[in-house]
């Protein structure tokens, strides 16, 4: 399987990894004051984020490309500080972290039925949902901290959507012309309706972030179509973020 080229990204994680260090962490000495709602899904939120990414690293480095497999393993890095964040988030509200919630259970059930791509075509879903959902938590709140937080995993999240999209372009080249695009129809479908559950279970937190239900999954579906052109295209490295 050929995955060439992702030295490249090995090398954004690590420089990215190098200036979170120079930068160091947001000043938890600030109290964080939200409305219970966003709090329960910033709870929600975070669990998503955890997780030691085994199943992953696992395929990755089945799929024989050193450079790959290393930059997998800094993203789900970067994904645990994402965790790590939002747990401080919550403590300096006084807010515990979840064991546990059906929603994750879901996705990293579906992530590890079959192979490489079906995870990171389930991943992805989740990594479109996240970006709409941090730039409403980084924009929809007067609480600095909070803002501070939802806007340096944001960062980091509009970087991961074109790395996966460079895999799994990649990925989906090895299928027949005629069946990717269908494929990538399906992946959409299966995001309106994971937007959807989204959107009726966190409505409360998106109405006092100033976004309804149906704007969420609009903007969410809208940013979708980048993400498609991305993977089917020859240059899926143009995508670009619409926050």
């Amino acid at each position: 399987m050929l995955t060439g080229g992702f030295a490249k990204w090995t090398r954004q994680f690590e420089d990215e990894r190098e200036r979170r260090r120079a930068q160091g962490d947001p000043d938890w000495g600030q109290s964080a004051t939200l409305h219970p709602a966003i709090w329960a899904s910033i709870q929600r939120f975070q669990i998503g984020e955890d997780g030691d990414g085994a199943n992953l690293v696992g395929k990755a480095d089945q799929a024989g490309d050193a450079d790959y497999g290393r930059a997998v393993r800094l993203f789900i890095a970067e994904e645990q500080n994402h965790a790590r964040l939002l747990a401080r988030l919550l403590a300096a509200g006084g807010v515990p972290t979840l064991a546990g919630h059906w929603s994750d259970t879901v996705f990293v059930r579906l992530r590890r039925l079959m192979g490489l791509r079906m995870e990171l075509l389930v991943l992805m879903i989740a990594e479109v949902v996240a970006l709409r959902y941090y730039r409403a938590l980084r924009d929809g709140t007067d609480d600095a901290l909070t803002s501070e937080v939802a806007r340096r995993i944001l960062s980091d999240e509009e970087r991961h959507v074109p790395f996966h999209c460079e895999r799994l372009h990649a990925s989906l080249a090895e299928l027949p012309r005629a069946v990717r695009r269908p494929v990538m129809a399906l992946w959409r479908l299966l995001l309106l309706a994971v937007s959807l559950v989204v959107a009726a279970d966190h409505g409360p937190a998106l109405r006092r972030l100033g976004i309804g239900r149906l704007r969420f999954v609009s903007d969410v579906m809208a940013s979708s179509r980048a993400v498609v052109s991305a993977v089917l295209a020859p240059r899926p490295d143009a995508w670009t973020s619409t926050g």
